[in-house]
C-alpha cells in the first residue's frame, strides 16, 4: 500500500482547534477566580499555554518517529513498570482534598494516572496484535492482558480517581472485543465486577452522596446537589446563541471547577448550543478520522494503537460531557484538549502524535 505524502490533516487541524478553543475557554472561565486567588487573570491560561506548547512539540516530534519503534518489549515493559511506580509514588505525593493524584515537580504537578492511559493502550496493542486467533484462550491471552489493566485500575481507584479508572476499564474492554473476544466473556466480567462497583459506589460516602445528588439534586440544592444544578443552569442559560464570550455568570463562583471538569458548561453558557455543538462535532470528526485510520491500517499493532488512542479521547469526552448535562453522576474527569490540566493536555497531544504517524501509512 502506497504511503501518504503527509499525515491526516483533519486530525491535525481538529486537534489544534480544540487546543485553541480550550485556551480561550480556560481564560474566560478562570480569569475572575485567578484574579481573586493569584492577582492575575492570566494565571491559569499562561500555565496551560506552556503545557500546550510543550505538548504540540511532543506531538510534532512523535508524528515524525516511526510508530513501529514502540512495538518492542524493551519499550512496552519499562513503560508499564514506570507507570506503576509513578502511580504508587502518587500516594506519597501531593494531597489535595484527600486525593493523592499528583507528584510535585518543582512548581509543576504531574498526574501519573494520565500516563496510565497511553501506557495501557501501548501494552494491549503490543500484546493483542499476534493473539487474535487465540483470543479465547483465557490463561494464555486474556489473563495476561487483563491483569496489568486491572492493576492500573485498582491503583487509580485508590487515589481516588474513579473517572480515569473507568476510562481505562472501558478501553481495555473495547480493545479485547476488537481483538475478537466473545462478548459473553465481557458480559460475565461486567457481572462479576458488580459487587466491586457496589463497594466503590455505595460504601464510600462521598461517592454515595454523589449518586444520591445525581438522582435528586433538588433535595440539597445548596449542598450535595449544588454542582449538578449550577451546571444545568449554565447550560440552560446559554440558549441557542449563548450570552457571549467572557459574559457568563455561572463561573463567578457558582459553577464548580469552571475551567476543569465543568468547562463544557461554560462553553454552553457563553457560546450557546451553537458553540457546544461545534465542540461536539470536533470530537466526532476526531473520532471518525482516528477510527478510519485504525480500520484502514494493515498492521495489527497500528490498528490497536489507533483504536486505543482514539477511543481513550472519545470515552473521556463522553464521560465529561455526560456529567455536565447530568446524564452521569459527578466523576471529576476533564474534557480532553479543552479542560485545564497540563499533564492531561501534554500526554494527550503526545498520543495524537503517534496516531498521526500511523496515518502516514494509509492511502
Amino acid at each position: 500500500m502506497a504511503k501518504r505524502v503527509g499525515v491526516d490533516k483533519w486530525i491535525f487541524c481538529i486537534t489544534l482547534l480544540l487546543v485553541v478553543a480550550g485556551l480561550l475557554m480556560i481564560f474566560s472561565s478562570s480569569a475572575v477566580m485567578a484574579s481573586a486567588k493569584f492577582n492575575s487573570a492570566y494565571y491559569f491560561v499562561k500555565r496551560q499555554a506552556i503545557w500546550a506548547v510543550a505538548g504540540l512539540l511532543a506531538m510534532w516530534a512523535l508524528m515524525h518517529v516511526d510508530y513501529r519503534k514502540l512495538n518492542n518489549p524493551t519499550v512496552v515493559f519499562p513503560g508499564v513498570a514506570i507507570t506503576i511506580i509513578l502511580l504508587v509514588g502518587a500516594f506519597f505525593g501531593h494531597d489535595s482534598h484527600g486525593a493523592h493524584r499528583w507528584i510535585k515537580l518543582g512548581p509543576m504537578q504531574f498526574q501519573p494516572s494520565e500516563l496510565a492511559k497511553p501506557a495501557l493502550v501501548l501494552f494491549l496493542a503490543w500484546w493483542l496484535q499476534d493473539r487474535m486467533s487465540r483470543i479465547e484462550e483465557v490463561k494464555q491471552t486474556i489473563l495476561p492482558a487483563v491483569i496489568p489493566s486491572l492493576l492500573f485500575v485498582l491503583l487509580i481507584v485508590k487515589e481516588p480517581d474513579l473517572g480515569t479508572a473507568m476510562v481505562c476499564a472501558a478501553v481495555t474492554a473495547l480493545l479485547l472485543y476488537l481483538a475478537g473476544m466473545n462478548f459473553k466473556y465481557l458480559w460475565w466480567a461486567a457481572l462479576g465486577s458488580l459487587p466491586f462497583l457496589y463497594v466503590l459506589l455505595f460504601r464510600v460516602k462521598f461517592r454515595r452522596d454523589r449518586i444520591f445528588a445525581f438522582l435528586n439534586p433538588e433535595a440539597d440544592p445548596l449542598g450535595k446537589g449544588f454542582h449538578i444544578i449550577q451546571s444545568l443552569i449554565a447550560v440552560g442559560t446559554g440558549g441557542f446563541h449563548g450570552v457571549g464570550y467572557m459574559e457568563g455568570r455561572q463561573k463567578l463562583f457558582y459553577l464548580p471547577e469552571p475551567h476543569t471538569d465543568y468547562i463544557f458548561a461554560n462553553v454552553a453558557e457563553e457560546l450557546g448550543l451553537i458553540g457546544a455543538i461545534c465542540i461536539l462535532l470536533l470530537f466526532v470528526g476526531f473520532g471518525y478520522r482516528g477510527i478510519r485510520a485504525a480500520i484502514l491500517s494493515t498492521d495489527p499493532f497500528a490498528r490497536f494503537l489507533a483504536f486505543g488512542i482514539t477511543s481513550t479521547v472519545l470515552i473521556q469526552a463522553f464521560f465529561n460531557i455526560s456529567v455536565v448535562i447530568a446524564l452521569l453522576p459527578t466523576k471529576g474527569i476533564t474534557l480532553p484538549f479543552v479542560s485545564y490540566g497540563g499533564t492531561s493536555l501534554f500526554i494527550t497531544l503526545a498520543s495524537v502524535g503517534v496516531l498521526l504517524n500511523i496515518t502516514r501509512e494509509i492511502e
